[in-house]
């Protein structure tokens, strides 16, 4: 451990059902929310934005009596502002978009507070600290993208743990001017054996698909995965 680590005062553990079984939607996010998960991530994919297809609004609805956890749903589409009135009227507790996916970052941001929902940017792999810049006031979440978006089961990109440590810095820095509290999200490739070192570097939320639903219990649970992973991340 390093003068440099950071050291979240709560981890949050949100596993993507994208990774989950699709034909069993029900069960796997209240296995989820018995396991500890604090969040459902839900990665909607356009074939558009993303060279994937996945889920919508009416998935969302069906799955929101099912789960008292918030849904932190991960808008990869363009155009983005259609969709937020939809999802937050689905259930939907947070979204967040792609900047390069709104002609107007600041209009969405503010689209996505005033239908009720905390609002985030998604910084991929390539793009720039600079979207930041002007909106963090309109922030609530920051998710940086450890693979390229649009399909899930990627390697873990090493050159996140850098840029996640730049943007723990913006946001401790407009913390401590008086600004409100901001979320750091990362997802990709979040496994057991790196959650420790991605924690470090800045995150406070982590995304884990394949980790967590590839690992179930005997009983069909996820208690062992989930523990291992907020274990090894908080481990010193």
């Amino acid at each position: 451990m390093t003068a440099t680590d950071f050291t979240p005062t709560q981890l949050r553990l949100a596993p993507s059902i994208l990774s989950a079984d699709f034909a069993r939607l029900g069960e796997e996010v209240r296995a989820i929310e018995a396991a500890g998960a604090d969040l459902v991530h839900f990665d909607v994919m356009d074939n558009h934005y993303v060279p994937n297809l996945t889920i919508g609004p009416l998935v969302c609805e069906a799955i929101r009596p099912h789960v008292t956890i918030p849904i932190d749903v991960h808008l990869m589409v363009e155009p983005v502002d259609s969709l937020v009135p939809l999802f937050a009227k689905a259930g939907a507790n947070l979204i967040t978009f792609h900047p390069e996916a709104s002609r107007h970052v600041d209009r969405t941001l503010s689209l996505i507070r005033d239908h009720g929902c905390k609002a985030g940017l998604v910084l991929n792999p390539a793009s720039p600290l600079q979207w930041l810049d002007h909106v963090m006031h309109k922030l609530d979440i920051v998710l940086l993208m450890s693979v390229n978006p649009g399909f899930g089961g990627q390697q873990f990109i090493p050159a996140t743990l850098p840029k996640l440590r730049a943007v723990r810095q913006r946001i401790d820095a407009h913390m401590a001017a008086g600004g409100q509290p901001i979320w750091l999200e990362v997802d990709g490739g979040v496994k057991t054996d790196n959650i420790q070192t991605i924690v470090r570097a800045g995150a406070d939320t982590c995304v884990a698909g394949s980790a967590v639903f590839g690992a179930p219990d005997a009983d069909g649970g996820y208690r062992t995965v989930m523990h291992t992973l907020r274990s090894q991340a908080l481990q010193r």
